[in-house]
């Protein structure tokens, strides 16, 4: 469904990404993972033309992506969960859906279904959710764009215990209908029990790929530890 085969990316003069490769196939889970700083938001952003690569090929169902706009490859079905929410602040819940919906399986309902808080919250400005709202409300945002591919940044990041475990539920629910999902998070036990693949990046470089079977604990301490 996805293939990133080479990509480089700068920010002015400055190098990210070296060359960084991956693929996530239809159903797959893929978890992107690294410590903090290694080019897994960048490679991200390549993927979504946010920083388009400047060597390389991304192709999304065997279209090169290559020249497209950002609201372009979205269209061809790739929903982004950004790292930071960037929820529309002064729109109400209800709001945030509606400006993103496009024709689909996922609608108001559906979303409200796998986030019973939205629809409580529907009426209530973004800005005045709480953090794992927030989450929520730009995994439902996601959704109901009736993506291909679901992106999520930093899935969990920051977020109390008992929302990050919510979270984790939808995420496997979405697994479960067969949702293809490139995934980028910390949680190392969660992603070990979702991911069908994991792949690793270091200064830039995808340096390991396979399943998460494979992340030994000196996979772990190498390419992963503090």
């Amino acid at each position: 469904m996805l293939a990133v085969e080479r990509i480089t990316a700068f920010y002015g003069a400055a190098q990210a990404l070296f060359g960084v490769s991956l693929a996530v196939g239809a159903g797959e889970v893929v978890a992107l993972m690294g410590r903090n700083g290694m080019g897994k938001s960048t490679t991200i952003r390549a993927i979504c033309r946010l920083t388009p690569p400047r060597d390389g090929r991304v192709s999304f169902e065997g279209r090169d992506l290559a020249g497209l706009a950002p609201h372009r490859v979205a269209r061809l079905g790739l929903g982004l969960v950004p790292e930071g929410r960037r929820c529309f602040a002064t729109l109400t819940v209800a709001e945030n859906l509606m400006a993103a919906a496009r024709p689909g399986p996922w609608d108001m309902a559906r979303v409200s279904a796998l986030f019973p808080r939205l629809a409580e919250r529907a009426a209530q400005r973004a800005a005045t959710l709480s953090g794992g709202e927030q989450q929520m409300l730009a995994i439902g945002r996601a959704l109901i764009t009736n993506p291909r591919l679901l992106i999520l940044d930093e899935a969990t990041e920051g977020l109390a215990p008992v929302v990050r475990a919510e979270i984790w539920r939808a995420v496997a629910a979405l697994k479960a209908e067969g949702q293809a999902i490139l995934i980028v998070d910390k949680s190392l036990h969660e992603l070990r029990a979702l991911a069908d693949r994991c792949v690793i990046l270091e200064k830039g470089e995808d340096v390991w790929t396979g399943a998460p079977a494979g992340l030994t604990a000196a996979v772990t301490d190498r390419w992963l530890g503090v």
